[in-house]
């Protein structure tokens, strides 16, 4: 399965989710409470202007939207961690894997994508249909810096409320996870591995997501057993 513009537009997202959803493992947006968290979002820029994006994670290298211009950024407050379990792009409800978000702390490096004016309302569309599906992000206004100068920006941070956020895991069941878990959109590692190569392409320097790949590369056990209880993903072995 392909995560792309087209695809994303014809419910791509809904389709890797619905799994999860006859299981009970998550709650979906309704279109109406989705459009609600757009508009909230929208309400915090400045009307006729341009918006800005920031990304961290697989928006850095498969965006999906039109964007007329990307800088390379920093934002401070929040850091990039894999805090978040994934039961249906790249993992499944029996084996989940984990995904990248922004946790409250330290600082990011990433990519801000400038949206024109006047496409503004339909290129986030496209991305809230791809991010905000089941309430596990939080749409934040957030201030970057850039070579180019300051940037005010939208970006996803984690919503910790969610029964989706993972907290603080051991580095090595982490890394356990991303070696071993995949879904319909491909592996944990695989999205780990084109994480880094554009870090790498960028001249971003990130030595936690470098050392969760060595460790990825390097795993030879087998998948992590655990389980969904009390609404959460609970880890049922030590490793």
């Amino acid at each position: 399965m392909i995560l792309n513009r087209d695809s994303i537009k014809q419910g791509v997202v809904n389709e890797l989710i619905r799994e999860s959803v006859a299981l009970g493992l998550t709650t979906p947006l309704t279109d109406a409470e989705r459009s609600a968290s757009l508009q909230a979002a929208l309400d915090g820029a400045t009307p006729g202007e341009d918006v800005w994006l920031f990304g961290y994670g697989s928006l850095m290298w498969n965006p999906a939207f039109h964007f007329a211009e990307r800088r390379v950024s920093r934002l401070h407050g929040y850091h990039r961690r894999y805090c978040m379990w994934s039961a249906g792009g790249r993992g499944t409800p029996r084996q989940p894997g984990l995904t990248l978000a922004l946790d409250k702390g330290g600082s990011c490096h990433g990519m801000a994508f400038r949206i024109e004016a006047d496409k503004v309302q339909g290129e986030l569309e496209i991305v809230w249909a791809r991010e905000m599906v089941g309430g596990s992000y939080r749409a934040r206004w957030v201030k970057l810096r850039s070579g180019e100068g300051p940037i005010r920006a939208l970006t996803f941070v984690v919503n910790r409320d969610h029964p989706r956020y993972a907290g603080e895991i051991p580095r090595n069941v982490a890394t356990a996870y991303l070696a071993t878990a995949k879904g319909p959109l491909g592996s944990c590692a695989e999205y780990l591995t084109n994480t880094v190569s554009h870090l790498d392409e960028l001249g971003i320097v990130d030595s936690q997501m470098h050392g969760l790949l060595d460790g990825v590369r390097s795993f030879k056990g087998a998948p992590p057993q655990g389980c969904w209880e009390e609404g959460a993903w609970r880890i049922t072995e030590k490793l």
